[in-house]
Order: C-alpha cells, then structure tokens, then sequence
C-alpha cells in the first residue's frame, strides 16, 4: 500500500536504460537519484552544524510539479515543520512563489503567479481548498495538470483522501477555464495522473492502472507516474504492472524504462498479508552473470505496486531462486519496500 509520508529504499543509477523505440543509449557515467541524506558537503564544520539544524525543522514533501515533457511529477522537498503543512505545499505549486528558488531544472510550477490559498480545510478526509480569483488565470492546457497536481500533493498526507476547489469561497463543479467536470464528491488519486488513452478504442470496458518511468535529468533520471486504462478482462493488477513495465512507454513520450520487453513472470504472483511475491524470468535481470537486478527495476516495481492499496512490499525471484542481488553486489532483501522520498531534490 502507498504509505503517506512513509517507506524505504534506494536507487543507484545503472550504466543502460531502455528506451522506448530506441533500443539501449549507449553506456555513460551516470549519478546517483538518491544521495544520501547524511551526507552534506560544505566547506566548514559550522555550515555542517548549520545545515544539519535546518534539517531538524524541515518536512520532506511532495510537491508535484510540471517536468520539461507536460508530466506532473513529485519532486520531494524539504519544507518548515508547520502546523499548516497542506497549505504550504499548494503555496510552493505557486509560479513566482515560495517554490521559485527550489525547482530543478527544467520544471516550472503548476498553478498561476499571484494565486493565494486563502484556507485549505479538512474535515472527514475531505480537503476543502479556497484559492483567489487568480486561480482561473491559467492556460488550458494546464488544466487537468493543475487538477491532478493539487490532488495528488494533498493526498500525500494522512488526513486527505479527497479535495474540493473553492475559489473565493464558490465551490467548482467544473475546472474555470476549459469547464473540466471535477466530481461533487471531490478528487481522488483514482482518477489517475498523466493519462495515457490514445490507444484505447473502449473506454467503458477499461479501469485505471497507474506505473511509474523514467524521465532523464542531466545525468540522472526521476520517476514519472503515467495512467493507463487496461481492459477489464485484464483480472490481476499486479501482472498488469509488470506487463505495462514490460512494454514501456509510448514511443515519442520522453520517457525510458530499464525493463526489458522480454521481461516476464513464469507465475501468478501470490499477494500475502500486503507482500506479493513476483517470480520472474531472466530477462529481468541486468546482469545474468551475477544474477543482479538494477536499481531502477526495483524503485519502478516498487512505486507502481504500492500505489494501490494493498501491496506493502515486495519479494523478487528469478526462476524460483532468491538468490538475487543489487548493483552494489549486496543480497537483495526478502522485502523490497517503496523509496522513502520520490524524487528527492534540495537534501
């Protein structure tokens, strides 16, 4: 299951990734997406101590943001420890606010340049969000990204299941600009981020299935949450993940995998007590030699099981064997759990 605010692991990137329609890029030193938060690299002992007193007031929080490619994508980021810890997630989704200093390269912010949040109320897992009049000065084809930003940066916390907009204290039945319905029992995680159905002829006899890519960076990758449909013959979520990993990416999407397209599993995987046990083929493996699993295989694993609701952690095999390790050569973990923070930027 999705924790809010909770889970562990790390990724380290590989030397190769698939692209879709591309084949393999060629090989080329790569960073690492998670630097470890202990490490802080500062010229003197005193910015060590400073550092390290910020970061006892600070809150680690997705903010999901607008990537180079149209995707909203969480970037987690160090906020106040606050009281009000929803309302000051929205106001860093602000162009030109708080957020300004703080983004990486190539993602901007989602909602419009003077927006306030005049109230953002919870009650009953219902947050109630009163923005300013600025809000409807938005383009439209920022609309369903503003939607999904708001909603899946609120529900990231553990008292929010569902949001409704208000603005200037008129509840929406409909997005201001391009008139989008927005349910009246509010938004929810299930109606998905990123959507993907151009090559869905029957909507009515599909369900939403969202996965995680991978978008580059510089020399680094960050993960990208897309929402497909898949057909409701389609009986087991969890082999509808690992088929969509397979696949990939539309091609022309700027997005990448590390899975191959031969990757499969040679049985149904078993759900117990939140862990699934996945038995995979070889062509999961990034080293047949070694029997090494990449990083990025398992952080996208991990991310698309447990965005659902009752998947907590993982168990990978290759043929029935465990006997699996990691880049570093360690043994993997009978348990592989999703990342902490997705997305880390400003540790």
């Amino acid at each position: 299951m999705r924790k809010k605010k909770a889970a562990a692991a790390t990724a380290i990137i590989m030397s190769s990734v698939y692209v879709a329609g591309c084949g393999l890029l060629p090989e080329e030193k790569k960073e690492k997406i998670d630097p470890p938060q202990s490490v802080t690299y500062t010229d003197s002992l005193a910015e060590e101590q400073k550092s390290a007193e910020q970061n006892k007031n600070a809150v680690m929080t997705e903010l999901y943001l607008i990537d180079k490619n149209g995707y909203v994508v969480s970037q987690t980021m160090p906020l106040s420890n606050t009281k009000s810890m929803a309302k000051q997630a929205l106001e860093h989704l602000v162009a030109g606010g708080p957020v300004s200093n703080m983004l990486p390269n190539g993602f901007r912010a989602v909602l419009p340049a003077g927006t306030q949040v005049k109230s953002v109320d919870v009650q009953n897992g219902t947050a109630t969000v009163d923005f300013s009049p600025e809000f409807n000065e938005y383009q439209k084809e920022d609309e369903a990204r503003i939607a999904q930003a708001i909603t899946w940066t609120l529900t990231q916390f553990d008292s929010i299941d569902r949001v409704s907009i208000q603005v200037n204290g008129h509840p929406l039945k409909a997005m201001p600009v391009g008139k989008m319905p927005l349910p009246a029992k509010g938004l929810t995680r299930q109606a998905g981020i990123n959507l993907e159905s151009a090559s869905v002829a029957d909507m009515t006899n599909t369900r939403p299935l969202t996965v995680y890519y991978m978008a580059q960076q510089g020399e680094g990758y960050y993960y990208v949450p897309v929402t497909k449909r898949i057909s409701n013959s389609e009986k087991d979520d969890v082999s509808a993940v690992v088929k969509e990993l397979a696949e990939g990416p539309e091609a022309g999407s700027g997005l990448v995998t590390e899975f191959l397209p031969e990757a499969e599993l040679v049985e149904r995987p078993v759900v117990k007590n939140g862990r699934v046990t996945l038995n995979f083929n070889e062509a999961i493996l990034g080293s047949l030699e070694n029997k090494m699993v990449s990083d990025h295989v398992l952080k996208l694993l991990a991310l698309s099981l447990t965005e659902g609701k009752n998947i907590e952690s993982l168990a990978i095999q290759v043929g029935g064997s465990s006997k699996i390790v990691t880049e570093k050569g360690e043994p993997l973990s009978s348990s592989v759990t999703r990342p902490e923070f997705v997305n880390p930027s400003g540790l």
